[in-house]
């Protein structure tokens, strides 16, 4: 098989026609100038030194020479080759809270776009881990499979919000237990969930859901997304407005870092706090590379050979041709009559 790695400098060969064209211009050029100069035989006897052929002939090697450079450049590959690649890391998935809660604008510019933003740069630093991302609020849902394609992580990352999910809520514990049943089945991989949230967990038993998946090899670690003294919840549309109870009172959304606490030391991990300025994430990756890293994945693919050097050490040979080769005859070689040739001298 054959291919070409960078196909569009093929467009390069139209140099060589453009080429040929402007040397036979100036050729004729050349010729008619001599003409009306004088005769060209009797130039010629002035001039014995003069090849027409050798400029032509160097010409030609210049051209072979830039055309074999051109092909070696737009990356040749032939036949193919047999890599094999192996993964191995950890498997990690993020489960995000995307409750109305998580729109207070105690952490800049709001909970969510904080944490989205930092998973998004979390996503750059991995290598060979796996990760998933779950969404949840009052119910909870896979929003990306576990997987090693961080492109397509960012893609649907980008387009998460608080509608994604139609119940409110903050549930917590269904997160916890949908992540721990999202893992690749029957594999050996070093496992965490990092679940982030304002904490404000009303409807199940969060540190039970941590305990059982400790009790499966996963690890659990939360990420507090908010204030202490918490900030009023902002209004879809309205702007200045912000969420109020029954009685007319504007709810105020406060980080409950005691629940959150709670649920990492139940799943042995670790509970980091956000600021305005650190979201936690980049010290939650610490502590998952010091995890013990296994073997994810081993794959065996066809891949073409790279020739593109043997292209260009033709383009070399005909260079260094052309270099040997000179524009005039040498006056030393003309003297040389090999086959006896030529007047003969009186005696």
């Amino acid at each position: 098989m054959f291919r070409f790695a960078h196909p569009d400098l093929l467009y390069l060969l139209v140099i060589i026609p453009l080429l040929i064209a402007f040397y036979v211009v100036m050729r004729i050029r050349k010729k008619k100038a001599i003409e009306e100069f004088g005769n060209p035989e009797l130039l010629a006897t002035l001039m014995p030194l003069q090849s027409y052929k050798r400029e032509t002939m160097k010409f030609v090697i210049v051209l072979i020479a830039l055309f074999f450079v051109i092909i070696g450049v737009a990356g040749p590959q032939f036949g193919s080759k047999l890599q094999q690649v192996k993964r191995e890391g950890v498997e990690l998935i993020i489960a995000l809270d995307v409750s109305n809660s998580m729109m207070a604008e105690d952490i800049k510019p709001n909970r969510l776009a904080a944490a989205k933003q930092a998973i998004s740069r979390m996503t750059d630093k991995l290598s060979n881990d796996k990760v998933g991302l779950i969404v949840f609020a009052g119910d909870a849902y896979v929003q990306l499979p576990i997987t090693t394609d961080y492109s397509s992580a960012k893609l649907f990352l980008s387009g998460i919000t608080t509608d994604i999910v139609p119940i409110q809520g903050t549930a917590i514990g269904n997160a916890i237990d949908l992540a721990a049943n999202s893992f690749t089945p029957e594999t050996e991989a070093s496992k965490a969930i990092i679940v982030i949230t304002d904490g404000e967990n009303h409807q199940d038993d969060a540190v039970a859901a941590a305990k059982a998946a400790r009790e499966k090899g996963i690890y659990v670690h939360t990420i507090g997304m908010g204030l202490p003294q918490g900030a009023p919840i902002p209004e879809q549309g309205g702007s200045g407005q912000y969420m109020k109870d029954g009685q007319g009172n504007v709810v105020i959304s406060k980080l409950d870092e005691n629940t959150l606490r709670e649920i990492a030391k139940a799943g042995e991990g670790l509970f980091v706090r956000a600021s305005s300025t650190n979201v936690g994430l980049n010290t939650l990756l610490d502590e998952i590379n010091r995890m013990d890293k296994t073997l994810l994945e081993e794959q065996v693919f066809s891949d073409y050979a790279e020739k593109y050097q043997y292209f260009l050490l033709v383009a070399l040979l005909f260079v260094l041709i052309d270099f040997m080769i000179l524009e005039r005859k040498n006056k030393n070689l003309l003297k040389i009559n090999l086959f006896g040739t030529g007047e003969k001298k009186n005696i």
